[in-house]
């Protein structure tokens, strides 16, 4: 693994509304994007609970609230639940193939849907093919797309880094007529055994907020490991049922 010599420059944003509670503040501290973090630190910021969106690698650093919590899975320990297992078997007739990361008119109009279809409020609800690059990738990062056709039909699409570590999650979009079959979850189980193969010991997951129902699910997994006081640690997951 190579070794970092030297860190990047970091800023952190003035206070702005939070993303997750309209009603709290929130800061951000971020690399320099005007010297954007390359290969080797970007795989050490992420093992020390930075994510990226776009080129933009940041992690909270709110002055009041440490609710925003880096996790990953550790793929060694990783046990399915049944319900998991459940949704594996009901995708099975999927094909997954893993392409460069880079833009393609077809995951575009995929990620149109999906937006339209679960999120048609949010600013990411976006025909813009600009910004569905900007948000998706990171130019000199090893970022992969995983499609998955159900009889040549793209169902879903995983977008991920690979780093020194692990595999990181980026982000994953799908057909909202195909929601029964749990296709997000699909895609993280499909990421840790991908990870296993290659020999890579962490799935990470981006953050997890305890009181965030929306972000509950990143829990459902087991074990996940948490970025806790400078720190991975084992997180309880029967304490936030």
């Amino acid at each position: 693994m190579s070794v970092i010599t030297q860190l990047p420059t970091f800023y952190i944003s003035t206070p702005h509304t939070c993303s997750y509670f309209a009603e709290r503040e929130a800061s951000t501290v971020f690399v320099d994007p005007q010297n954007p973090a390359d290969t080797v630190t970007y795989n050490y910021l992420i093992r020390v609970g930075f994510r990226r969106s776009g080129d933009l690698v940041y992690r909270p650093q709110c002055y009041d609230c440490n609710d925003c919590i880096s996790v990953r899975l550790p793929v060694a320990e990783f046990k399915p639940r049944r319900s998991q297992k459940r949704i594996a078997r009901r995708n099975q007739d999927l094909e997954p193939c893993i392409l460069p990361g880079e833009f393609r008119h077809e995951h575009f109009e995929l990620y149109k849907k999906y937006q339209q279809g679960r999120h048609p409020e949010s600013s990411m609800n976006d025909d813009n093919p600009d910004h569905y690059e900007e948000f998706l990738f990171y130019r000199g990062i090893d970022t992969e797309l995983v499609e998955f056709r159900l009889r040549g039909r793209l169902l879903c699409v995983a977008v991920m880094d690979v780093v020194a570590d692990g595999l990181s999650a980026v982000y994953t979009f799908y057909d909202p007529d195909y929601a029964k079959r749990s296709l997000g979850v699909n895609a993280i189980l499909w990421q840790v055994e991908e990870a296993r193969k290659r020999g890579k010991p962490h799935v990470y997951l981006g953050y997890w907020i305890k009181n965030h129902e929306k972000m509950h699910y990143k829990i459902q997994y087991s074990p996940v490991e948490g970025f806790i006081d400078k720190k991975w640690r084992l997180i309880d997951r029967d304490l936030f049922r």
